[in-house]
């Protein structure tokens, strides 16, 4: 007996205590028990290679990534658990040819595979072991039921893991046939599969794909069968530079007439496959090519118009700079303007001897023009007949100075800049003066307001070194407490606006 013969004895025996699981697939719709959708038909010959993206709609990934290189072609690779990536044709071929250039993964538990299945559950299969670098498995099933006498490993020069080699199965209605690198591998014979009975023989679709059958998780034949425990530490990876698919068959989908699930059952629509006008429609080219596709006199309209959209740009940005610079330029001069006024007023604040932190006036802000001015309180309230006209304050009117103005009450000011009131002894403080009493009227004696609460007033500018007048209210011992006490001019004994006998002196 050859080595050969022998290893092939021994997988035999190996199989009939090993559980195979990679019969155990599933189907979306079974034709053995209910009527189902139509397969789409593959329909001609075609070769993809996987140094890039296959063609739109022709292949679906699931469970991981797949990366493709010019170089490797497809990696499918599994760096955690429950990674399982794999390629599944959207397309099925009813009985034909396909080449696999494949370079299996290692690492124990780790399984490589390329599968055909149909929606019966036929099946053919290729499976690579990472715990075993020198021998391939090869396997059917047939309407999904398990046989543990099926699977048969043969010898692979040169390895499994260290390059690529070119896995072939050809099938027809008769028989099914495996091949190595051209060279012919094993045969089955549709005869001898429980005289066809368990024959693979309906459409298949094709999968590649890796997955971990020595997972902690799987069950302990399953285990067993892959080789061992599978320990994630590193990643493993598959790979496939391309595949050739035949497809004896031409037509535009394949359907189950009955529930038998034998290849006369099939059915075959005429029309055009949708996979063949999927490989045939041109992929979306990048920019870059699309690019290389323009005439030159194209590119150079693109060029000038581009050049003129800058040129444009440039001077906008140009004359949106000089703007913002000119206007920096006067807010900066009018800032410099405004710093100089304020240093030459508290420059004069200084010569005169008086703290500008104390210039604070009831009811408005200070401002520079206003230091010399008074303000005047109307005995009577505007528009009565013994006060003044009723009317608006124009701050910018010619008789801004005159005009009535609504200022705030602060009494806090007022006892802070006032003195005593009138009546009561003691120093005047703050340069603090008596007021005069204004009247009315030339005809009429002064009047001094009932003691009710103070009703709102106008306070109007009097000009320079007007007198300040005061809003008299009940005091101890007399009225007129000062809300802000200012110079009053000097005025003769029994002058109308001399002090009454009780004011403050």
């Amino acid at each position: 007996m050859t080595a050969r013969s022998f290893l092939t004895v021994a997988a035999v025996l190996l199989s009939t205590v090993v559980y195979p699981v990679a019969g155990q697939l599933t189907t979306d719709c079974n034709p053995l028990n209910r009527t189902c959708p139509a397969d789409p038909a593959f329909g001609t010959t075609h070769t993809f290679y996987f140094n890039a993206t296959p063609p739109t709609d022709t292949f679906n990934t699931t469970a991981g990534t797949v990366d493709y290189n010019v170089d490797t072609g497809a990696a499918f690779t599994i760096s955690k658990k429950g990674e399982s990536p794999t390629l599944i044709s959207n397309f099925y071929f009813f009985f034909g040819r396909t080449e696999v250039h494949l370079k299996a993964a290692p690492g124990t538990g780790i399984i490589s595979s390329i599968v055909w299945s149909s929606d019966v559950l036929d099946e053919v299969d290729w499976e690579f072991f990472g715990g075993n670098t020198t021998h391939v498995s090869t396997n059917y099933f047939g309407k999904g039921e398990p046989d543990f006498h099926n699977a048969l490993y043969h010898p692979v020069d040169g390895g499994v893991q260290a390059d690529y080699h070119n896995y072939t199965c050809v099938w027809t209605k008769d028989q099914l046939e495996w091949y190595i690198d051209s060279q012919h591998t094993r045969t089955l014979l549709a005869t001898d599969a429980n005289n066809t009975l368990n024959y693979p023989q309906t459409p298949m679709k094709l999968s590649l794909g890796i997955w971990a059958g020595g997972d902690p998780d799987q069950p302990q034949g399953t285990i067993e069968w892959a080789g061992g425990v599978t320990d994630y530490a590193e990643p493993y990876t598959m790979y496939v530079k391309s595949a050739l698919v035949e497809d004896y068959s031409t037509g535009k989908e394949y359907s189950y007439g009955d529930h038998t699930g034998t290849w006369q059952s099939i059915k075959i629509a005429s029309g055009n496959s949708t996979a063949v006008e999927n490989i045939n429609k041109q992929p979306e080219k990048s920019l870059s090519e699309k690019w290389n596709d323009l005439p030159s006199s194209t590119k150079n309209g693109v060029y000038a118009a581009a050049g003129g959209v800058g040129a444009i740009a440039l001077i906008a940005l140009v004359v949106f700079g000089l703007r913002q610079r000119r206007r920096g330029k006067k807010e900066a001069a009018l800032l410099a303007q405004r710093q100089e006024q304020e240093r030459v007023e508290l420059e004069r604040f200084r010569r005169e001897g008086r703290d500008p932190d104390a210039l604070a006036f009831d009811g408005t802000e200070y401002k520079g023009a206003m230091a010399t001015s008074a303000y005047a309180i109307p005995d009577s309230p505007p528009g009565s007949s013994a006060g003044p006209p009723e009317k608006a304050w124009d701050p910018t009117g010619p008789g801004a100075a005159t005009a009535a103005m609504p200022l705030l009450r602060d009494d806090a000011m007022s006892q802070r800049v006032g003195g005593p009131a009138p009546g009561l002894d003691g120093p005047q403080r703050n340069n603090s003066f008596p007021s005069p009493i204004h009247t009315q009227s030339s005809n009429q004696p002064p009047q001094i307001p009932a003691t009710s609460p103070i009703s709102p007033v106008n306070r109007t500018f009097s000009p320079s070194n007007a007198s300040m007048r005061m809003s008299p209210g009940p005091q101890a011992g007399g009225y007129g407490s000062p809300r802000i006490n200012s110079p009053a001019p000097a005025h003769g004994p029994g002058s109308p606006a001399s002090p009454r006998p009780g004011y403050g002196r």
